[in-house]
Order: structure tokens, then C-alpha cells, then sequence
């Protein structure tokens, strides 16, 4: 017996399918289907885009025959269908929405492709039509052989940092991938923040998208794998946020924004939520200038590569033993060297604490904002009244004028991400690791600090 996992290759949408059903009193109908999307092992989900004569047949009569075309070989296939249920909202409609919106662009219908509705169908049995062409089929991608090096090659790593930077190396690597963003979710669950990306002109560490906007936004919200294999505009992160923008009417969050890295066009996407015990840790995202790009292969190996970062992020976060071990291993006062040292050098830099948003402008740039705003203006008040310059993960934890959540804060993630800002638009301060839990503020020029109220 064919299985429906055995021929997704064509549900991938190269080849139209056709739908037959038929109304109460038998009538016959056929009609193409734009779009069949793959659910599990016995169902799929076919658009609803219209009140037309398809949908009205199957609520008059449930049973349909679907006639698929393998784009390789050319086989065909007839499926036994027997429709169950029509879904208008949660994971799936959103993930097929998505998938319609770039089939829409690249045809030119995008007044006339809106999803109203995914129609799920049971597949009852499936049948290779007799005499259809059968061309020798290709050479399989040995994706198993692939994320079995990458799985390798993570489970070894120990660093947090070196965790991100690895999994989109790798996935260039062994999935060809060349455009790639590592984004985590806030303790708010409101928004992502990009800590790695791979392929771009300017890196965009710290560019944030919002849940349910563009791909990215919508696979965090609905916690599900989305991808699309042509052009999408409303998909996209400019797009996103302009939706974003007008509907919020939050124009002053454009000065204190960080350019998105991703494509202006990109044919094909993919977001992979990052979860453990269903609760979202963040997004990998992929893209490509070129259509149909990622298969059903490279989501499976992406949607399993997600599991192991879910576990990975959770296990290289510094518990609070190992970090007070740490803590305790520090002198109880660092050497006040760094402000006395430093007066009477340069000219002082101006480093600017914005408190409505907790954003920071050093000499009129914009660095960075929220946690990691208020995490590097904490420590440069620190370094200025005391004189330090070595500090631990857990005295930041537990700073009461911080207000860090006692669970999930991220704590590691917003350190990386603000050594890498200051790393590309800082050269005078720097953070650098001092140990597993630990780390030493290094500033070679004088500042001045202004705290701005609002």
C-alpha cells in the first residue's frame, strides 16, 4: 500500500492537482487545486477560498477523488478522500494562508487567492494510475546522513554563543543554507529578538519582529512550522512591520530600531519554532532568492534541528550554583583603575540612558534597548560610582534595580547579544568572557553618563 508520506513530493505545488466531487444528485465537477497541504499520515488540507461549486459538493457529499502528479518521475496518483472538517483559524490555516499568499504573488492573483478556510479530508486510500510515465527518479538527499553530523557536532558544544554561530554554519554547510537568522522570544512573549544571522551585509543583531507578523512572527504566535515557496510580500519583515507600525500607531519605535537582515524579495522562507514543553524559546529562520528552495526534507530536518536547540539553550543557561561558585571566587573589590585611569585622556563619550524604553545612544548612535539596555547601563553605573570591571551572572540575576524575572530571563542571550552591538558599533567598550558565569567590562576611553527621564 502507497503511504501518503512516501509521495509529499507532490503536494509541493509544481504540478497542479485535480479535485472531483460530486453534488446530491451525483453531478459531476472538477476543478485544479492550488494548494494540498500535507497534515499527517492519513489527512490533507486543501484550500477554501471561495463559497464555489467544490465546497458546495463536499457539504452535500463528502466523498472527492484527488488526482496528484509526481513532478520528477511523473507518476501519478489517485487518493480517496473523505472530507471531515473545515478549519478557519489556529496553526494550519495560518501555515496554508501563508503558503496561498506566495502562490498568489507569483501569479498575479493576490485579489483572488484569500484563504477562507482549510478543508481537511481523510485520505482513505491511494493508487498509482496505470501507465502513467515513470521516469527513473533521482538521487535522493541524504538529509538523515546530514542531520545526524549537524546533532554531532552541537551536542559537543558548551557556549551559548558558540551555539548560535555554530547551528547556522552548520546548516550552510550540510543544507546549503545561505541566508539563515537565530532569533529568541522575549520573557513577554510579545517578540523576537535576532541574536545570530548568516549571509547578510550588515548582521542585524538585536532587530526584533513582533509575534504574529511576517513569517518569522506568525510561526512564533502559532507555534508552528511555516513554510512558503514563492515570493510573499506580505510575509516579508518590511511588510511586517509596517502592518505592525500602522496598526499600533508607533512611529517613535523607528528610531530606536535595528534593520532587519533579511532578503527585500526572498522566493522562498521557512520559520521553525524553538520550543521545550511547548512553550516558545525562539525562531530559526531561512530564506532564498530562489523559488521552491526548501522541500518537505529540509523542513522535517529543520523542525527536528529546533528540538535540539530547544534542549541545547536550556541546558548552556548557567545555573544559579554554578554561577555563585563563581561569584565567590571574584575579590571582594576589583582594582579602581578603570575611571581614574581614564580622566583627563580623550574627550569623553556620551552614553545616553533613554528610561521610557530603556534604550542607549553612545555619541548620538543608537546601541541598543529593553533588558540589555538596562543591563549595560546598570554595569557602566557600576563602573563609575565603584570602579568595577568584573562581574557575575548572578549578582545581575538578583540586582533588585534590574527587575530580571527568577525564571527564563534570558540573561545569557541579552549578554551575547550586547557583546556583539557594542563589538560592531562601540570600538572603546567591550564584554569579555572571564569564565563560565562571569565576565569583565573593559572601557578605554572616558564617558559621560545622562539619564534621561520621561
Amino acid at each position: 500500500m502507497i503511504k501518503l508520506e512516501q509521495i509529499r513530493i507532490c503536494l509541493e505545488g509544481w504540478v497542479p492537482s485535480t479535485l472531483a466531487t460530486c453534488d446530491g444528485n451525483g453531478v459531476p465537477n472538477i476543478s485544479y487545486v492550488s494548494q494540498v497541504h500535507y497534515v499527517d499520515a492519513q489527512h490533507v488540507a486543501l484550500t477554501f477560498q471561495f463559497f464555489n461549486k467544490t465546497h458546495k459538493n463536499i457539504l452535500a457529499n463528502p466523498q472527492a477523488t484527488l488526482l496528484m502528479i509526481d513532478p520528477l518521475t511523473g507518476a501519478k496518483y489517485r487518493l480517496a478522500l473523505v472530507f471531515r472538517r473545515t478549519e478557519v483559524s489556529g496553526p494550519l490555516f495560518e501555515g496554508m494562508k501563508a503558503k496561498l499568499a506566495g502562490i498568489a504573488n507569483s501569479s498575479g492573483m493576490q485579489d483572488v487567492f484569500k484563504l477562507l478556510g482549510a478543508d481537511i479530508y481523510q485520505v482513505m486510500d491511494i493508487e498509482l494510475v496505470p501507465d502513467s510515465t515513470m521516469l527513473p527518479p533521482p538521487i535522493p538527499k541524504n538529509t538523515l546522513f546530514s542531520l545526524r553530523e549537524v546533532f554531532t557536532k552541537l551536542g559537543g558544544i558548551s557556549d551559548l554563543a558558540e551555539l548560535f554561530a555554530q547551528t547556522l554554519q552548520l546548516l550552510t554547510r550540510y543544507f546549503m543554507v545561505e541566508h539563515a537568522i537565530l532569533l529568541l522570544a522575549d520573557n513577554a512573549g510579545q517578540k523576537l529578538y535576532t541574536v545570530e544571522t548568516l549571509g547578510y551585509s550588515n548582521s542585524g543583531i538585536g532587530s526584533e519582529i513582533p509575534f504574529g507578523y511576517g513569517v518569522i512572527g506568525t510561526a512564533a504566535q502559532q507555534q508552528t512550522p511555516i513554510r512558503i515557496t514563492h515570493m510573499a510580500t506580505e510575509y516579508t519583515y518590511v511588510q511586517a512591520m509596517r502592518a505592525y507600525l500602522q496598526q499600533h500607531e508607533n512611529t517613535q519605535s523607528l528610531e530606536t530600531s535595528i534593520a532587519f537582515p533579511g532578503l527585500a524579495q526572498p522566493h522562498s522562507q521557512m520559520a521553525v519554532p524553538i520550543c521545550d514543553d511547548r512553550k516558545l524559546l525562539g525562531v530559526l529562520y531561512v530564506e532564498s532568492p530562489q523559488d521552491y528552495y526548501f522541500s518537505f526534507d529540509e523542513e522535517d530536518a529543520l523542525v527536528s534541528l529546533a528540538l535540539l536547540l530547544g534542549q541545547l539553550l536550556l541546558k548552556l543557561q548557567p545555573a544559579d550554583h554554578e554561577a555563585s561558585e563563581v561569584e565567590a571566587s571574584l575579590p571582594a573589590a576589583d582594582e579602581p583603575v578603570s575611571v581614574a585611569a581614564l580622566s583627563g585622556s580623550d574627550n569623553p563619550a556620551v552614553i545616553r540612558y533613554f528610561s521610557e524604553n530603556q534604550s542607549i545612544f553612545v555619541d548620538q548612535e543608537y546601541l541598543i534597548k529593553g533588558v540589555a539596555g538596562a543591563i549595560f547601563w546598570r554595569l557602566l553605573q557600576l563602573w563609575q560610582s565603584e570602579g568595577r570591571y568584573l562581574f557575575s551572572n548572578r549578582e545581575l540575576r538578583l540586582d533588585k534595580l534590574l527587575k530580571l524575572p527568577d525564571i527564563d530571563d534570558n540573561l545569557e542571550a541579552r549578554l551575547i547579544l550586547l557583546r556583539r552591538r557594542l563589538a560592531e558599533r562601540c570600538n572603546f567598550i567591550a564584554i569579555e568572557k572571564a569564565g563560565r558565569g562571569s565576565f569583565r567590562l573593559a572601557i578605554d576611553k572616558p564617558l559621560s553618563l545622562i539619564r534621561v527621564e520621561h
